[in-house]
């Protein structure tokens, strides 16, 4: 029963991190990513598609991405969705790909992306504490229905916060390595 627990708590609280991981990824840092737009939602025929499943995305220069829609009608749609985006981009279409020009950051910018990446950090921090509460509930229940003794519902709760200090601090060490990233030139 504990170990259940155990095990739901800690595949719940790495996906939390793993959302945290794909949800930095768009974070512009001043070099092309095919990151940044695969996961931007493009209108096409009525319904909404992640540009991934629409084009191929590559980056044949460091500051440069380049989008080939498999199909050319869905080239405005593209780039509308680009433009309507939070990426501050200029889209550049020469009616057979799109070509994205990553401008350096200024330090404004870096510094604004750095408040984003905390509270994305902080919303995954939250999230991993609720799964600690959630298990603890859990195991509090199961002592008071008599089915684990006092011992092992301390020993579980032990092993919860151990578990949730492993995870927050993997969380820590993405932001760290994530303002790194931003803050470079």
């Amino acid at each position: 029963m504990i170990e259940d627990i155990l095990k739901d708590t800690e595949e719940r609280m790495s996906k939390a991190v793993k959302v945290l991981r794909d949800d930095l990824a768009t974070i512009r840092t001043g070099r092309a990513s095919p990151a940044l737009v695969e996961r931007l939602r493009v209108e096409h025929y009525g319904t909404s598609i992640p540009l991934n499943q629409l084009a191929a995305i590559s980056v044949p220069e460091p500051r440069l991405l380049v989008i080939r829609p498999w199909d050319p009608e869905t080239l405005p749609s593209i780039e509308k969705a680009i433009l309507k985006s939070d990426l501050g981009l200029t889209p550049t279409n020469d009616g057979k790909l799109i070509r994205l020009l990553i401008p350096r950051l200024t330090e404004e910018r870096r510094r604004e992306l750095v408040k984003v990446v905390g509270r994305r950090v902080e919303e995954a921090k939250i999230a991993v504490r609720n799964c600690r509460r959630d298990a603890l509930r859990d195991i509090r229940e199961l002592e008071r229905e008599g089915l684990i003794s006092e011992d092992d519902y301390y020993r579980a709760k032990d092993d919860i916060q151990d578990l949730t200090d492993r995870f927050i601090e993997e969380i820590d060490e993405i932001r760290r390595k994530k303002e790194m990233e931003i803050m470079e030139t």
